[in-house]
């Protein structure tokens, strides 16, 4: 089941109506409030949520989701007007997994919520753990530590590096990294990798500098677990 947070009603409609059709179950709600009271009853398998909405913003209701130890994991769609690199990056930074710009077709937002459900259907799958040099990392509990100290890092940040770890000793590009963590080239915007990959870098301090950046091409991590 797709949850849809849409108070253009015209809009709403249609994506309902063409989801429904297609043979993905979808309900719409032009409210947060009445969002919230069918989350309560049951999760969906995937949100599309709109940014500007009456009662509370669609960032707001992300975060709150994310928050959720019972809701964390969703799948969330951003599907708002709000197009420009500054609006893609809150969105994308507070926990979301697309972000499609509205006007859109209706073909686009059925493929691109099709790979949402096949990338996160695989995701649960069990990583190991890995030591690299004075940094630790388990992605399964989340924990990042250096020099045995705790790494605080966004979602986001996380699943840069661990996609580094797991990709020890080869080259990413910057469109396949935005590809494997935002499901998406993100309309050639590559350079946001770059702002993350420095952020990174900065709270991994003494352990930054593993991450190696390969001129013209993208970054990798080299070494092997120790």
């Amino acid at each position: 089941m797709i949850y849809l947070v849409e108070d253009d009603s015209n809009i709403r409609e249609l994506v309902i109506y063409t989801l429904n059709n297609v043979g993905i179950s979808a309900v719409g709600f032009g409210l947060p409030s009445e969002f919230w009271s069918a989350m309560e009853r049951s999760t969906p398998s995937l949100i599309l949520l709109d940014i500007m909405l009456p009662q509370e913003s669609g960032i707001s209701i992300l975060r709150k989701i994310r928050s959720s130890p019972a809701t964390s994991k969703i799948p969330v769609a951003m599907l708002t007007a709000k197009g420009n690199e500054y609006d893609k990056v809150i969105g994308l930074d507070a926990g979301a997994d697309d972000y499609i710009t509205k006007p859109f077709g209706m073909m686009e937002l059925i493929a691109r919520i099709k790979a949402l459900l096949r990338r996160f259907g695989d995701k649960e799958k069990t990583e190991e753990e890995y030591s690299i040099g004075n940094c630790y990392v388990c992605p399964p509990k989340h924990i990042v530590t250096v020099n045995g100290e705790n790494i605080s890092l966004t979602l986001k940040e996380f699943e840069v590096l661990c996609l580094l770890l797991r990709n020890r000793n080869i080259v990413l590009t910057r469109d396949r990294l935005l590809n494997e963590i935002w499901g998406y080239s993100f309309d050639g915007e590559n350079r946001t990798v770059d702002v993350y990959i420095r952020t990174l870098r900065q709270k991994l301090g003494a352990a930054g500098d593993m991450i190696e950046t390969i001129r013209g091409i993208g970054y990798k991590i080299g070494g092997e677990n120790g």
